[in-house]
C-alpha cells in the first residue's frame, strides 16, 4: 500500500502535468518581466547550467537505465535522426538564412543556432509529449560530435571561408560533460542504490514528479537572464523572429515526413520531431559571445531563437501528441 507521502507526490505530479502549459507560460512571462526590470543577466546566467543539469538529472531518474542501450542500438532511429538534423535541416536553414544574408552578424547567429540540434532540454520536452525520450538521451553524444564536426563545413558553404576560424569546440565538450554525462551518472547511481527495494519506484516517481516545477524554474532563469540582451538590440532582431517561427513550423512537418519515411512507431516519431525542431542555443551561446565585435549582435540572435523556441515547445507539448496520436501502429499507418 503506498505511503501518504507517495500518494501526495502522485497527486502533485498529476496536478502539475495537468496545468503544465499555463505554468510554463507563467515561467516564461515572469522571466521576461524580471529580465526587463533588472536589466542585467550576471547572477541568473550563472544559474543556467546548474538548473538545467538538475532538470536533466530529474528527467534521467524517470528513465530506466536499461532503456539506453536499446535506444542507442536502434539504427533506424539513429539514421532518421542524422538525416533530419544534418541533411534536411541544413537545406532548410540555407533557404531561411538568405533573408538575413546581407547582415553578417544576423547571418552567423542564425546559422550557429539553427544548424546545431539540441541535446539537453529536448529530452524533457519530448518526454512531456509522450515521446521515447530515452532514445534521444542515448543519441545525445552522437548528435553533439556530429554537429561539432559538420558545423565548420556548413558555415563555410553558407557564410563563406572567413567563418572557419570562429568555432571553439570547448562549449560542446562542456555541455556533454555537465548537461549529459554528470546528470546521467548521478541518476544511474541513484537508481543503482535504490534497486531491488520499495524505494526504486519512489525514486523514479520523484524524478517524474519534479520535472514540471523544475522546467518552470529553467524557463524562468533562461528568459530572465537572456531578455536584457534581446531588449538591448532593439528592432535589429525583428528579421530573425519570423525565421525562427517558420523554422519550427517547417520542422514539425519535416519531422513527421521523415518519421513516415522510416516507418517509426509513434513514441519514436514524436522524439524525432522534437529533435528536428529544437536547437542547441544554450551550448552555442558561449561560442557566439566569443565572436569578434563586428559580429556583436550574434549572441542576441542566438538568444532570440531560445525565446521563440521555448514558446514553440510549450505548443509542441500539446500539438505533437494530437498530430501523432498513440494508436499502437507505426506512423506509416497514421491518418
Amino acid at each position: 500500500m503506498p505511503s501518504s507521502g507517495s500518494h501526495l507526490l502522485q497527486r502533485f505530479s498529476h496536478a502539475a502535468e495537468r496545468w503544465q502549459i499555463p505554468l510554463y507560460l507563467l515561467g516564461i512571462l515572469a522571466g521576461v518581466g524580471a529580465g526587463a526590470a533588472f536589466g542585467h543577466a550576471g547572477v541568473l546566467e550563472a544559474g543556467l547550467t546548474p538548473s538545467l543539469g538538475l532538470l536533466l538529472y530529474a528527467t534521467f531518474l524517470g528513465i530506466p537505465m536499461t532503456r539506453l542501450g536499446r535506444g542507442f542500438g536502434d539504427r533506424r532511429f539513429l539514421g532518421a535522426l542524422l538525416v533530419l538534423n544534418f541533411v534536411v535541416v541544413p537545406v532548410l536553414v540555407f533557404g531561411l538564412s538568405r533573408f538575413v544574408a546581407h547582415d553578417a552578424g544576423l547571418l552567423i547567429g542564425v546559422l550557429l543556432v539553427l544548424l546545431t540540434p539540441c541535446i539537453d532540454y529536448v529530452i524533457v520536452f519530448s518526454g512531456l509529449a509522450g515521446a521515447d525520450h530515452g532514445k534521444l538521451l542515448a543519441a545525445a553524444p552522437l548528435l553533439l560530435v556530429a554537429q561539432l564536426l559538420l558545423l565548420p563545413g556548413y558555415l563555410y558553404l553558407m557564410a563563406g571561408p572567413d567563418t572557419l576560424g570562429i568555432i571553439d569546440p570547448t562549449p560542446f565538450f562542456s555541455a556533454l560533460i555537465w548537461l549529459v554525462l554528470v546528470p546521467l551518472a548521478l541518476a544511474a547511481a541513484t537508481q543503482f542504490l535504490a534497486r531491488g527495494s520499495a524505494r526504486a519506484a519512489a525514486v523514479m516517481q520523484v524524478g517524474t514528479g519534479s520535472m514540471v516545477p523544475l522546467m518552470v524554474l529553467v524557463l524562468f532563469i533562461v528568459t530572465a537572464s537572456q531578455t536584457p540582451r534581446v531588449l538591448a538590440s532593439g528592432t535589429a532582431l525583428f528579421p530573425v523572429v519570423p525565421l525562427y517561427a517558420g523554422f519550427l513550423a517547417l520542422m514539425l512537418l519535416a519531422g513527421i515526413g521523415v518519421a513516415r519515411l522510416f516507418g517509426m512507431d509513434i513514441p519514436t516519431a514524436r522524439a524525432l520531431v522534437f529533435s528536428g525542431a529544437t536547437r542547441n542555443s544554450l551550448v552555442v551561446l558561449p561560442l557566439a559571445l566569443a565572436l569578434p565585435t563586428t559580429l556583436g549582435i550574434a549572441p542576441a540572435v542566438v538568444v532570440t531563437q531560445t525565446l521563440v523556441e521555448l514558446l514553440g515547445m510549450v505548443l509542441f507539448v500539446r500539438l505533437v501528441p494530437r498530430l501523432l496520436p498513440q494508436r499502437g501502429r507505426p506512423i506509416t499507418d497514421f491518418g
